[in-house]
């Protein structure tokens, strides 16, 4: 890593540090290596870890139940993946949509993200108009069969 040259008492050193961790560092001395502890305060980080929470589809909150083709499957439920704003809403109570349509248009974070559906079927709730702000995991939109 570094190499030194000291002068102690008269005394010639080469000194080269070959590795540093926390506060122990491995040297070598005039071909000698020694392990030598630094005394220095170690500063934590001040900056806060980000620590995000899972999303979770409206298909992972729902238990999953065997049903027959003819039986209803129930509502989903598309919800915020972060705080934001919604700017355009994108489908009308009634409307049928496939997994994968943009069902809404949400300012978060200074950038527009399409919400999509992860699910098909009947839109039959719609629960925000554009304007309004929403926090993490507020629901948006139930889709029905």
């Amino acid at each position: 890593m570094k190499k030194f040259k000291f002068t102690i008492r008269g005394n010639n050193y080469d000194v080269e540090i070959l590795n540093l961790e926390d506060n122990v560092a491995e040297i070598e001395v005039n071909g000698s290596t020694y392990q030598v502890e630094i005394h220095k305060e170690i500063k934590t980080s001040k900056t806060p870890k980000l620590v995000r929470q899972q999303a979770v589809h409206s298909s992972d909150s729902e238990p999953v139940k065997t049903s027959k083709p003819s039986e209803r499957k129930g509502v989903g439920a598309i919800k915020a993946p972060l705080p934001g704003t919604i700017l355009e809403v994108k489908v009308k109570i009634g409307d049928i949509v496939k997994s994968g349509d943009t069902i809404l248009i949400m300012e978060a974070m200074k950038m527009e993200n399409n919400i999509k559906a992860d699910r098909g079927g009947k839109i039959s709730q719609i629960k925000v108009n554009p304007g309004d702000s929403v926090l993490e995991s507020d629901v948006l939109v139930e889709i029905g069969d």
